[in-house]
């Protein structure tokens, strides 16, 4: 009777410190999501940029044409595997790069949808899951260093993956969420989502008015 109550102490003690381990390296990875990259590192930074339909892929070209291209590299876009257009505008963007610079290396992906528009609820289950599957591969295999995403439904999955790698020590990852200009007073679902779990380390918008109502949130003007 005593041997057994010693091994269930044992491990209640071990799952006690295993916990406490857990939670002491989440503190940590909040207190450390939200600092700016160091401005002194030169090393190029491997960059994951998520494009979405419509408005959000044109958006997000508009950001990449002033980025620092030399220190955003290599670069892999993911668009969502029903959005051919949004690879073919970032083929025609990083071809007039290459024009520039020869060296440029960039990788074009499609990542499955949780839910296609109208598909009903309970198969989206399946589709769901596959979707994070799919998501969580190819997390693994890219592992970025930045992530830039403006708010398509397919950067969230993408997003809370890069956050549990931070957790476990795979890879860090600063995530930078640009909300789209047609938010004007409130957030989007994605980026409500990563506001509110404090995922995104820099928060741009680009209204005045979501900046007071978002105050973790930064007030960049329009990018358009």
């Amino acid at each position: 009777m005593e041997e057994a109550y010693d091994c269930c102490f044992s491990i209640a003690t071990m799952i006690t410190i295993f916990l406490l381990v857990v939670v002491i390296r989440v503190v940590y990875v909040f207190y450390r999501t939200g600092k700016p990259l160091s401005s002194k590192s030169s090393k190029p930074r491997s960059t994951l940029i998520v494009l979405g339909s419509g408005g959000h892929t044109a958006e997000m070209i508009n950001v990449l044409s002033v980025m620092q291209k030399a220190r955003f590299t290599p670069r892999f876009y993911i668009a969502a595997a029903t959005d051919n257009m949004s690879l073919q505008k970032a083929r025609v963007l990083e071809d007039s790069l290459a024009d520039e610079d020869k060296k440029v290396p960039a990788e074009f992906m499609q990542i499955y949808r949780s839910r296609e528009v109208g598909q009903s609820y309970i198969t989206s289950i399946g589709t769901t899951l596959i979707a994070i599957a799919h998501a969580l591969w190819l997390m693994l295999r890219i592992r970025p260093e930045v992530i830039l995403c403006n708010g398509p439904g397919t950067c969230v999955p993408l997003c809370v993956i890069a956050f549990l790698f931070k957790v476990v020590g795979i890879r860090w990852s600063t995530i930078f969420y640009i909300e789209s200009i047609a938010r004007v007073k409130k957030l989007s679902l994605s980026g409500l989502l990563l506001y509110k779990l404090r995922i995104a380390d820099q928060f741009f918008v680009q209204w005045p008015q979501l900046q007071r109502k978002y105050t973790r949130s930064q007030y960049v003007g329009c990018l358009m």
